[in-house]
């Protein structure tokens, strides 16, 4: 209707088109979770590692669902045993002793098991609007990245405070 020229597949103009509509299309899913419901914290959760994106994303979306895990962000808590918890049921086998996790770029959890870190440096940290979770489960080539929001008091008072 805006009577433009088409754009070639495989052409660089393609190329830029491609990458614009992602940037955007990233942005607004960041920015639908920032908006969640009484929200106080973004959360990135990034796995990485696993057999395929599919698997990745499945465990990414177990970890970003769990009520525990944004409960512990809302809290300021890096409760590693929340976010391995949520990784192993979700389906997708990999080995537990080839666990990595990071809370924004603070190691907490390394193959397998928690490692010392500054808990005062890592709740400031996770005091910042945006936390992000690393999850390494193994060496494979599936990644993916969701994003999700903390539960907050406002949450549960918002949906607590009407009825359908």
């Amino acid at each position: 209707m805006a009577k433009n020229s088409k754009i070639k597949e495989g052409s660089k103009d393609a190329k830029v088109f491609e990458e614009n509509l992602l940037s955007i299309a990233t942005e607004l899913a960041r920015e639908i979770a920032r908006d969640g419901e009484g929200a106080k914290h973004l959360i990135t959760v990034r796995v990485q590692g696993a057999r395929s994106y599919k698997s990745a994303k499945q465990v990414a979306m177990t970890v970003a669902n769990s009520p525990l895990v944004k409960t512990a962000i809302y809290g300021r808590d890096a409760n590693w045993g929340r976010i391995t918890a949520a990784a192993g049921r979700a389906g997708v086998p990999f080995s537990a002793s080839a666990l990595c996790l990071r809370f924004n770029d603070f190691l907490i959890f390394e193959n397998g098991r928690p490692v010392d870190f500054d808990e005062a440096a890592l709740t400031k940290t996770l005091s910042e609007p945006e936390v992000q979770i690393d999850l390494s489960v193994g060496k494979g080539g599936g990644d993916a990245t969701v994003w999700t929001c903390d539960f907050t008091e406002d949450y549960i008072r918002i949906n607590a405070d009407y009825r359908s």
